[in-house]
């Protein structure tokens, strides 16, 4: 317990810290160098540039193309008017009576397409503000409807998601986005329907309330956007193309090249996940210069710009809490934490890696840094277990994509802070709600997922 003590003060006081709105890029080496004093283990300034800063730079190796090419295409999307288009389109043609309906799905729509969930949050809530008004829905409802439709099922569960947290793992397991399509598909279900159907209970509950509305719909596309098919096409070119390439065009390509020295002597299961998704993400870009080119020209440099500029702050506030939470891994303590991750569920490694997954992700309030840390310390260890008990990697693949989705969205959580902000409510009003559909649902989604995993394995 004495070993263990340091981690547990360095993450609550990255919880707090992070809650209390620190930056995490000055908080987490902070917390480490405390977390290896307490330890007593080694010389702090060796941590900090040997394991913080190597697992730190090794994250952005590995994943700004990711980061980079979906921010900028969000900021396309955002700049073209497609993303108010779909936004307005989706609440205009469910109408006011499914308010909540539309909001969910509209934010779905968008992050499925690959459109950072930030954008998501500032494109739709003036029209969720308006259409809740119009509905007579409290707008306490209005930040939990958001995270419903873009921090769950679209960001985990959904097969082909090119979210980073559908990415991370196939570095690890050698699987693609397309991971166990059909538990996929049951878990996004498990989460809509229970996030959907807890909101529509809570808006009979709560009945209407005064509401601040901040634009309508018209207002919001009122510069001039694309048509609606225009709008939706670069979304169906991210999909299309990230499933042509896993399963038709890479599996033909004579990659025997990839085994040399200079390429890291990798093969076609190691990058195929990767080069799908920046092709993926590379020509919906362009299809929307293509497409939008009038509306865009005069700005595309700076719609550019400010792209690759809103990529920074997420993958570098990512990449400190890998860094940290590498340190933690080095430390004496973590061994008894892994231990007794590993030891949980007997001959089932599903339901250790689901724990220890979750866990890591609520700690750092972070779903990606929370299983970059998990995979780095334990990935070899559960695929070996997998392999030993005939389970299939990409239900491991699914199993922590899913597991990340829960815990994450504590309190400390960057996105909830920032969605709370965007939407002008405070944790006290909204924070309840969000807790079910993005905490509590996907939980739940989680022991369907293990439960059916174990029972039918991957499909």
């Amino acid at each position: 317990m004495t070993a263990i003590l340091p981690i547990i003060v360095a993450l609550g006081l990255l919880v707090l810290l992070a809650y209390r709105g620190w930056n995490l890029m000055i908080a987490t080496p902070l917390l480490a160098a405390l977390a290896v004093v307490l330890s007593q283990d080694g010389p702090v300034l060796a941590f900090y540039t040997q394991v913080f800063m190597r697992a730190t730079g090794d994250f952005i190796v590995l994943y700004l193309p990711i980061f980079l090419l979906g921010a900028v295409f969000g900021k396309l999307m955002e700049a073209s008017g497609s993303a108010a288009v779909l936004a307005h389109g989706t609440i205009r043609l469910l109408g006011a009576r499914q308010a909540i309906l539309a909001v969910v799905l509209c934010c779905a729509l968008m992050t499925y397409g690959g459109v950072s969930l930030f954008v998501v949050a500032f494109a739709v809530f003036p029209l969720a503000a308006a259409v809740f008004a119009e509905a007579r829905i409290s707008p306490r409802l209005i930040p939990a409807a958001i995270a419903l439709g873009a921090f769950t099922f679209t960001m985990t569960a959904m097969p082909g998601t090119p979210s980073i947290q559908n990415a991370i793992p196939m570095r690890f397991f050698g699987t693609t986005p397309f991971a166990a399509p059909g538990l996929g598909l049951i878990a996004s279900a498990v989460m809509f329907l229970i996030g959907w159907r807890w909101l529509e209970w809570r808006a009979q509950r709560l009945g209407a309330e005064l509401l601040e509305t901040e634009g309508t719909p018209s207002d919001a596309i009122s510069g001039g956007g694309p048509s609606a098919p225009i709008a939706l096409f670069p979304l169906l070119v991210v999909l299309a193309v990230n499933l042509a390439f896993t399963f038709a065009i890479l599996p033909r390509v004579d990659t025997g090249w990839l085994g040399d020295p200079r390429f890291g002597a990798a093969d076609l299961d190691t990058v195929r996940g990767i080069w799908s998704l920046i092709a993926a993400l590379t020509l919906a870009c362009a299809t929307i210069l293509i497409l939008n080119w009038t509306r865009l020209k005069e700005q595309v440099r700076s719609a550019l710009g400010e792209g690759a500029d809103s990529a920074m702050k997420p993958i570098f506030n990512t990449a400190c809490l890998v860094g940290f939470g590498s340190v933690v891994a080095a430390l004496p303590g973590f061994a008894a934490v892994s231990a007794a991750a590993t030891g949980l569920g007997g001959d089932n490694p599903l339901i250790s890696l689901a724990v220890s997954t979750s866990l890591l992700a609520g700690m750092t309030g972070s779903a990606s840094g929370g299983m970059s840390i998990a995979l780095a310390a334990l990935g070899d260890t559960y695929l070996e277990m997998a392999t030993a008990a005939g389970i299939a990697p990409e239900l491991l693949h699914r199993i922590t994509a899913v597991a990340t989705g829960g815990l994450d969205t504590l309190p400390h959580n960057g996105a909830v802070i920032s969605l709370l902000a965007i939407c002008g409510r405070t944790h006290r009003e909204s924070y309840p709600d969000i807790a079910v559909v993005a905490v509590a649902g996907p939980l739940v989604a989680l022991v369907m997922l293990i439960v059916l995993g174990s029972a039918f394995g991957s499909f």
